[in-house]
């Protein structure tokens, strides 16, 4: 019987290799802790899913600068910072023999005006989410030199990651973050060098990929992740996204992730900005996926509601003649059934069942199954097992008392108090 490609090695181009083709993909965990480092929970949680069975796994957003976070409880890595701690996280995320590599990012506009901290962009335009742009704080726009030190922070950030024992970074550029706000006309008004064409656009995250891959070694894999769009209308769209996936071919990256939307177009949580679904089935953005890896050089991995092993098998599947897509990303099936890998190479519990919230307002809804996702971790992070009843009204009013909290204690950290 010929093996299913699923669990067959991946060779990446710096002669890494994957054991599968199966990642864990990035979920911001909100599980930091003070002094946002990570400690028990996060390693508790990154163990449990190393004994899961994925060749990858790739933390949540870990932010370059402490005043950039994406929320109260994400962990800051600089040029400073303890790396103790960093150590032990590594040690348990590679301790089944997993690649482990750690997302890199700066939050930009979409960071909540709560933290108490400026928010910056690529230009003064606010996040507009009907009822919740109160939330984020109106950026301003960053200057040229500005813009050369946060590029300097990334490799930083990655450079201290490699010295911790993580195996690679993976450079966020995707779901509304800075660099995606460089990269979306709707965000990036700019008329210098940073700004106008898709090329200024691109030149943002291109410089920190220069940088990162310069500051760290050969065998230390750099990844990127992409939006294939951002779904809405005038955004950074898919003939943009292959430009980018094409120059990027071109710059030592040794995995591309393709997903899609932002805080104001969830695309990842399978829906656009009026509600309807962003595709009738799984693995939402597999096609732009096949396309890309048609001719890309570097591996493409594409991530976004795969949750069952046919489905699976049908997105790694090439129907066209020539190469595939070459890693599956999971998420939220990772976070309601964290063996699920294990399992479909088994044979058993072959479809994930995940709970989604049917509301009417369905920007609520997609925040709510998300919610109903961090639940499952914060579960994990204690060593219990998922639980996948749960009422969402009262996982969102639980998980607002946990920011304000959280809140509080970041505030207090960047006071200096004790």
């Amino acid at each position: 019987m010929t093996p299913s490609p699923l669990f067959t090695p991946l060779h990446l181009p710096n002669g890494t290799v994957l054991n599968n083709r199966f990642a864990k993909a990035a979920m911001e965990e909100s599980l930091a802790d003070y002094g946002q480092v990570p400690g028990t929970r996060l390693l508790t949680l990154y163990r449990r899913w190393a004994n899961g069975g994925a060749g990858l796994l790739i933390t949540g957003n870990v932010m370059i600068a402490p005043d950039a976070l994406s929320g109260p409880a994400s962990v800051v890595l600089q040029a400073e910072t303890d790396v103790a701690p960093f150590r032990a996280w590594a040690e348990a995320g590679r301790s089944k023999g997993a690649q482990f590599w750690m997302q890199i990012n700066h939050p930009g506009r979409q960071v909540l005006a709560a933290l108490g901290e400026e928010a910056v962009s690529a230009s003064d335009v606010a996040v507009d989410i009907p009822g919740m742009s109160q939330n984020f704080r109106k950026p301003r726009a960053l200057t040229d030199e500005e813009i050369l030190a946060l590029v300097e922070k990334f490799a930083t950030t990655a450079e201290r990651a490699e010295e911790a024992g993580f195996t690679g970074v993976q450079i966020h550029a995707a779901h509304g973050y800075l660099i995606n706000q460089f990269l979306s006309p709707l965000t990036n008004l700019r008329t210098d060098r940073w700004g106008g064409s898709l090329e200024n656009r691109a030149r943002f995250l291109f410089e920190v990929l220069r940088a990162v891959r310069a500051r760290v070694s050969s065998t230390f894999c750099v990844s990127v992740k992409l939006n294939s769009a951002d779904f809405q209308k005038g955004g950074f769209d898919t003939a943009d996204a292959k430009w980018v996936v094409d120059r990027l071919d071109e710059m030592s990256v040794d995995l591309v992730e393709l997903s899609g939307g932002s805080y104001e177009s969830p695309a990842m949580q399978g829906r656009d900005t009026d509600g309807s679904s962003t595709a009738r089935r799984e693995a939402y953005f597999v096609e732009f996926a096949r396309e890309a890896a048609q001719t890309a050089k570097m591996p493409i991995m594409v991530t976004g509601g795969i949750r069952s092993r046919d489905v699976a098998e049908e997105a790694i599947s090439n129907h066209t003649g020539g190469i595939g897509v070459s890693v599956l990303g999971l998420a939220r099936a990772m976070a309601f059934e964290p063996d699920v890998i294990s399992n479909w190479q088994q044979g058993k519990k072959l479809r994930v069942d995940i709970p989604e919230v049917r509301w009417k307002n369905k920007r609520m809804a997609g925040f709510a199954s998300m919610v109903l996702a961090y639940v499952q971790l914060e579960r994990l992070s204690i060593g219990k097992s998922p639980n996948k009843g749960g009422m969402p009204i009262l996982a969102l009013i639980g998980n607002q008392l946990k920011t304000r909290k959280r809140t509080q204690a970041y505030r207090k950290w960047r006071e200096g108090k004790t």
